[in-house]
């Protein structure tokens, strides 16, 4: 199990700001446990007395809406921390987590990093920074549902998805999403982001490879209406 003062990850959350000394405390309390692809980290309603630091892999954030449908709000991917909300405030997490591949993660007490975020103002300031960051993505995320139609959402989050995760060798996106997961993060029916897949794929926009999907034409789903 590796050390968080020696973990690379760290430098692209908040823990980054922790000091050596801070990061060897917090790295004895710590317990690394590896999530198969579908498993729930954690539930919408559940407690989260601590933090997971994300070593490696994609999970989805979403909520369950009132007619039983998921709504995607975020991806989380690796160096990013989940549950930050936890340390400031003691409610009961709004969100689910699941693994979208096999992940590592590490969980960190809140017992042994609350005095850190009260002594370290650096910390403090970082761990602001990265909610606030979440607070202007939630206000995007409500403007695009008002404002877009559903083609120029999903032509944005194939974007996101290519310009954040990259491709695998022959191209194709390396998150694999459902079908489902497409709809649910633009908020659309199943059967409409169906529809508009199959028309980007009719335009030359993208190609399908099984349940893979490719980009052809990038400059091309920038411009859809």
């Amino acid at each position: 199990m590796s050390k968080c003062e020696q973990c690379i990850v760290k430098q692209f959350n908040s823990l980054k700001s922790l000091t050596k000394e801070e990061l060897m405390r917090v790295s004895s309390c710590k317990t690394s446990k590896i999530i198969k692809k579908g498993e729930v980290i954690f539930e919408e309603g559940e407690i989260l007395n601590g933090v997971y630091c994300v070593k490696d892999g994609i999970c989805k954030l979403s909520k369950l809406s009132e007619n039983g449908k998921d709504q995607i709000v975020k991806m989380v991917v690796k160096g990013q921390l989940l549950g930050q909300r936890s340390l400031i405030i003691e409610e009961a997490s709004n969100l689910q987590a699941v693994a979208l591949n096999d992940m590592e993660v590490c969980f960190i007490p809140k017992s042994e990093i609350i005095t850190d975020l009260q002594k370290n103002s650096k910390f403090t300031f970082d761990v602001l920074q990265e909610m606030a960051h979440d607070l202007k993505e939630a206000d995007d995320v409500i403007v695009n549902m008002a404002q877009k139609s559903v083609r120029q959402r999903l032509a944005e989050t194939l974007i996101y998805i290519h310009q954040n995760f990259g491709v695998n060798p022959d191209g194709t996106l390396s998150v694999l999403l459902s079908r489902e997961d497409y709809a649910s993060i633009v908020g659309t029916a199943t059967e409409s982001a169906i529809r508009v897949l199959s028309q980007f794929k009719k335009e030359g926009l993208i190609a399908t490879l099984g349940k893979f999907i490719k980009i052809e034409d990038l400059n091309g789903l920038k411009r859809v209406e």
